[in-house]
C-alpha cells in the first residue's frame, strides 16, 4: 500500500534536489556539446566554488544566495583562463590530450584544497536554514524552495543566452560545424573559451544554492560530478533540455529510493538507470544517433 503521505513529500523534495543535479549537468553538457569532450575537472570546481561560496559567509558575512551575484562573474572568468591558457595550449588541438589535461587539473584542484583546508567538514549556519514552506499536503525546506526556483531561473537565463544572443548563435555554429564557423569569421578558440567559462559560471551557481543545506570538504564534488555525468548521458550527450529533464528526474528517483531503501541506498537508482540506458537506449532520452 502506497503512503501517499511520504510519497508526495519525498517526490518534491527529489525535485528539488534535482534542480541542482540539472543546473551542474548544464554546464557539463554545454561544455560536452562544444568542445565534444568530458570535463574531469568539473566536481573539482563545484568543490572549489563551495569553499568560496563558504569562505565569503564565514569571512566577509555575505550570505550563499547572494554570494551568486560574485561567484558567477568570478568562476566564469576562472573558466575561460583555464580553457584559453591552460588547457587549449597543453592539449595541442587533440581531445585525447584535453581528457587528460582536464584529469589532472582535477587532482591539481582536489590535493590542493586537502593541503589549504584539510579534510576537515565544514557547513555554515543560517537563520532560514531550518525554516520550512507548508503547502498544505508537505512541507518542503526553505533553502530547497529557494535552490529549486533559483536553479531553473539560471537554467532559463542560460537557455535564453543560448537561444537569443550573438553568443549563443556562435556557440551553436561552432557546435554543430567547427570549420564551418572558422570560416564565416566566428572566433572558434574564444567561444571554446567563452563555453567553458559558461559551464564553470553554472556550477558556481550551484555551489551557491547547494550550500546552506550540505557541507564541504575537498572531496565533495566526487559525488556530485557521478550524477552529474549520468544526468548527461540520461538525457542525451550535449541537449539542454535532456540535462534539464534527467536531473529533475534523477532526484526523485534518489529521493523515492531514500524512502525505500533506506538513505545510504538512496543513489543505488541512479547507478541502476545509467546501466540500463548503456544497455538499451545509449543515445539518451533526448538524444539522437550519430
Amino acid at each position: 500500500m502506497v503512503n501517499f503521505s511520504l510519497l508526495l513529500p519525498a517526490v518534491l523534495n527529489g525535485v528539488t534536489t534535482g534542480a541542482i543535479y540539472a543546473l551542474i549537468a548544464l554546464g557539463l553538457t554545454l561544455i560536452y556539446g562544444v568542445l565534444h569532450i568530458i570535463n574531469f575537472a568539473h566536481g573539482s570546481l563545484l568543490m572549489l566554488a563551495l569553499y568560496a561560496a563558504f569562505f565569503l559567509y564565514t569571512l566577509a558575512g555575505i550570505d550563499p544566495y547572494v554570494a551568486v551575484l560574485i561567484l558567477v562573474p568570478a568562476f566564469f572568468v576562472l573558466g575561460y583562463g583555464l580553457q584559453r591558457f591552460v588547457i587549449q595550449p597543453t592539449s595541442h588541438g587533440r581531445d585525447e590530450n584535453i581528457l587528460l589535461v582536464t584529469l589532472g587539473l582535477a587532482i591539481i584542484i582536489d590535493n590542493l584544497a586537502l593541503w589549504l583546508w584539510t579534510s576537515t567538514t565544514r557547513t555554515i549556519d543560517t537563520w532560514y536554514a531550518f525554516e520550512v514552506v507548508d503547502l498544505g499536503f508537505a512541507f518542503i525546506p526553505l533553502p530547497k524552495v529557494i535552490a529549486f526556483f533559483g536553479a531553473l531561473a539560471f537554467a532559463a537565463l542560460l537557455w535564453a543566452l543560448i537561444t537569443f544572443t550573438d553568443l549563443g548563435r556562435a556557440i551553436r555554429a561552432v557546435a554543430r560545424e567547427r570549420d564551418g564557423a572558422r570560416l564565416v569569421g566566428i572566433r572558434v578558440e574564444h567561444v571554446y573559451a567563452m563555453t567553458f567559462g559558461i559551464g564553470t559560471a553554472a556550477v558556481a551557481a550551484a555551489a551557491c544554492f547547494l550550500l546552506p543545506t550540505f557541507y564541504v570538504t575537498p572531496q565533495v564534488g566526487y559525488a556530485f560530478v557521478l550524477v552529474a555525468f549520468t544526468t548527461v548521458v540520461l538525457g542525451g550527450m550535449g541537449s539542454f533540455v535532456g540535462a534539464l529533464s534527467a536531473g529533475l528526474l534523477l532526484g526523485i528517483v534518489e529521493s523515492l529510493g531514500g524512502l525505500y531503501l533506506g538513505e545510504s541506498l538512496g543513489q543505488l537508482g541512479i547507478f541502476v538507470i545509467f546501466i540500463l540506458i548503456l544497455l538499451f537506449r545509449p543515445m539518451g532520452l533526448f538524444g539522437a544517433r550519430a
